[in-house]
């Protein structure tokens, strides 16, 4: 249990951060919507307001694996003794998509078009890569919800592959391009 001290002083730092990213610009904005500037607290943006538009988002990360465990998902196209890796990551990442406002806590409940999942394991490097689109016709974006598909299916590729290999690590999530809203299109370069 933090102090009254320690209390004040840890509100008084993020009220600074908050103010510090209100007016200063960081990643393309120049507010963090989600962080009440006079207090600091953090809240859901309100979208009453906006009007609706279509979003489309994408995400990407990948999976390094062992040598072992990369031969064995291209010899077996994806089948181990818990089943299909590559389809149950993908209907995971699907499933994480449609419930991402229960697992963001300021995410607003979206109604999503489509959302596709792909996995799969790269021909030349020990991988898996996975990419993640969504697409809904709304008042707010969805890149939240094809980071949250993404991960999804890249930690369901390691829980149904650790037994074979412990040393797989996820690497790289990130949005890749989204479109629609006033903030308007954004692609990574890469």
């Amino acid at each position: 249990m933090l102090g009254r001290f320690a209390q004040a002083r840890r509100l008084l730092l993020t009220a600074s951060a908050a103010r510090s990213c209100q007016s200063g610009g960081v990643g393309g904005s120049d507010s963090l919507s989600h962080i009440d500037a006079a207090t600091a607290r953090p809240r859901m943006v309100n979208v009453g307001d906006k009007s609706s538009s279509r979003r489309v988002a994408e995400a990407a990360c990948h999976l390094t694996v062992s040598a072992g465990l990369h031969r064995l998902l291209l010899d077996s196209g994806g089948q181990l003794a818990k089943g299909s890796v590559l389809l149950t990551a993908e209907l995971a990442g699907v499933m994480a998509a449609k419930r991402t406002s229960e697992l963001i806590p300021l995410c607003h409940q979206l109604p999503l078009n489509s959302a596709q999942t792909s996995v799969t394991v790269h021909n030349a490097e020990p991988r898996v890569d996975v990419t993640c689109r969504v697409e809904c016709d709304g008042r707010t974006g969805v890149e939240m919800e094809a980071l949250t598909g993404c991960a999804v299916a890249a930690l369901t590729v390691y829980d149904m592959c650790k037994a074979a290999d412990k040393s797989i690590v996820v690497r790289d999530l990130r949005l890749l391009a989204k479109t629609g809203g006033k903030s308007g299109d954004y692609r990574r370069e890469e």
